[in-house]
């Protein structure tokens, strides 16, 4: 079973879209950035805690955990605290191009092994007592996009945060929302920016390997 660490309903269109099966259990995590973290080192290190955390309440299945945040000049900016915190936002990204990064961590229970304590002498014998381990196995990777905006007015920002869409979203906008009028080009992964990497994500879970995915 696939469970999806978090509540946003933008995640769970995009998996549903995609065919993809899963249940929610959010995860409640301080996703405050570390100093000097870097913004990809950022998304990557919390979609990682999301995971685990909700993978230690559910050790049998996979646990998808997911981070998006909104980089301006190394600027991180998350969901908005309150209304002038999203009016502050959307001035820092009017005009401009900005990044969009989403860490996604996929743990699952590491295949399990049998180690003997105190091995017989005959290496035919198979009564010897074991330990059964299973570890977390971890696959980590982000994608970036990158995203230019139109040049606001003040008056078009305190409209659109009036709506109340942007309120909680990285970046206090919504690119499939009422802000999509405002932005002409991206470059890379449309549904990154909406939350999720559908195609990495896709790629991650069909990995039977156990190795890490970097892009």
């Amino acid at each position: 079973m696939l469970v999806l660490a978090s509540a946003s309903p933008r995640r769970q269109e995009l998996l549903r879209n995609a065919g993809i099966s899963f249940i929610v259990q959010p995860a409640d995590i301080d996703e405050t950035p570390l100093a000097g973290e870097s913004p990809s080192d950022c998304a990557e290190r919390l979609a990682r805690e999301k995971a685990l955390a909700v993978w230690r309440a559910r050790p049998q299945d996979r646990v998808l955990g997911a981070d998006t945040i909104v980089v301006v000049e190394e600027t991180i900016l998350g969901k908005p605290l309150d209304r002038n915190d999203a009016i502050r936002m959307l001035r820092l990204l009017s005009g401009r191009t900005h990044r969009v990064i989403t860490g996604v961590c996929l743990v699952r229970a590491a295949a399990s092994r049998s180690l003997s304590v105190g091995a017989p002498k005959n290496p035919s014998r198979q009564d010897s007592p074991a330990v059964r381990t299973d570890n977390p196995e971890l696959r980590t990777a982000a994608e970036t996009t990158l995203v230019t905006m139109s040049e606001l007015s003040e008056d078009e920002i305190r409209a659109y945060v009036d709506t109340g869409e942007p309120m909680d979203k990285a970046g206090a906008y919504a690119i499939q929302g009422l802000a999509s009028r405002w932005i002409p080009r991206i470059e890379g992964d449309y549904s990154n920016v909406v939350g999720l990497p559908v195609a990495l994500v896709y790629r991650i879970l069909q990995d039977r390997k156990g190795k890490q995915v970097s892009r």
